[in-house]
């Protein structure tokens, strides 16, 4: 006896049909949106790393010029605190007491006002340094060639920057000796 198979139903198969390319459909925007959703997390977190570079590029600018604010005042008050050097030493040579103590006092203040800015000498001591010495002469020495010798004016630092660099006589080769064995 044969068994008879149940026929399908024209009417249900086009409904399982549809349903499956429905089923298809929601699939593939689903997928679409996935994909969007994974693009715009991507430029988010772009948009905020450029956003982190961007603050910190600023504060780096506005340190900076914090750092540089009050430069050009000092760098306007130098040759201010270059006359008051000049007539201390004057007011020395002719022993006027009263002139020299008032001069001292402007000096003293000048170099507390400047030092606060965080002015401070550039070191003149040792060997010529290029980088905060500029050389003016060169002379023969009893002293190691390349050694400062003689200070013609003082050279300053602002920070970690070179305001006006030491003008400087730097020891040149030593003479020879008049003994020529």
């Amino acid at each position: 006896m044969a068994v008879e198979q149940p026929k399908d139903n024209p009417e249900e198969t086009l409904q399982q049909s549809v349903a499956k390319s429905e089923e298809s459909a929601e699939e593939v925007e689903l997928q679409a949106l996935r994909a969007e959703n994974e693009e715009l997390i991507d430029t988010l977190q772009r948009v905020k790393a450029e956003f982190d570079n961007y603050r910190k590029r600023a504060a780096r600018d506005q340190e900076s010029l914090v750092a540089r604010a009050g430069e050009r005042i000092v760098k306007e008050l130098l040759p201010v605190l270059d006359d008051l050097e000049r007539a201390l030493e004057a007011a020395h040579a002719h022993e006027e007491a009263k002139l020299e103590e008032g001069v001292e006092l402007v000096h003293r203040q000048l170099e507390q006002i400047l030092d606060r800015e965080g002015l401070v000498p550039v070191a003149t001591d040792g060997k010529f340094d290029p980088h905060v010495h500029e050389a003016l002469l060169t002379q023969p020495s009893a002293a190691d060639e390349g050694d400062v010798i003689e200070v013609l004016q003082k050279g300053y630092r602002l920070g970690d920057r070179v305001l006006r660099p030491a003008r400087v006589v730097v020891a040149g080769p030593k003479e020879p000796d008049g003994d020529t064995g």
